[in-house]
C-alpha cells in the first residue's frame, strides 16, 4: 500500500515536471517556428530587392538615357547651356 502510493506520487510527479519543461519546450518551439516564418519573409523581401537592384544596376551599365537620367535627377547634374528653373512647391490647396 506505501510502495503503492509512492508510485502513485512519483507518477504525479513526473506528469507534473512534464508538463512544466515540457511547455517550456513547446513555448520554445512556437517561438522558432514564428521566427524562422519571419526570417523567411525577410529573406523573400531581401530576394526581391536585390532582382529590382540587379535591373537597375544592369540598365544603368548598358543604357546610356538611364545614366543621364540618374545623373539629373540623383546628383543635380546638367548639360553646359541648360538652365534649370526651380519652382516653389505647390500649395496643398492649388493657389
Amino acid at each position: 500500500m506505501k510502495i503503492e502510493r509512492l508510485g502513485h506520487k512519483a507518477f504525479a510527479l513526473a506528469i507534473i515536471a512534464v508538463l512544466i519543461f515540457g511547455g517550456q519546450s513547446l513555448a520554445r518551439a512556437w517561438r522558432t517556428m514564428r521566427d524562422v516564418e519571419t526570417s523567411e519573409r525577410d529573406i523573400a523581401a531581401l530576394r526581391a530587392e536585390t532582382a529590382a537592384l540587379s535591373v537597375a544596376v544592369a540598365q544603368l551599365r548598358s543604357d546610356p538615357d538611364s545614366i543621364e537620367r540618374a545623373a539629373r535627377e540623383k546628383l543635380g547634374l546638367v548639360k553646359p547651356g541648360e538652365r534649370v528653373l526651380k519652382l516653389p512647391p505647390s500649395s496643398p490647396g492649388g493657389q
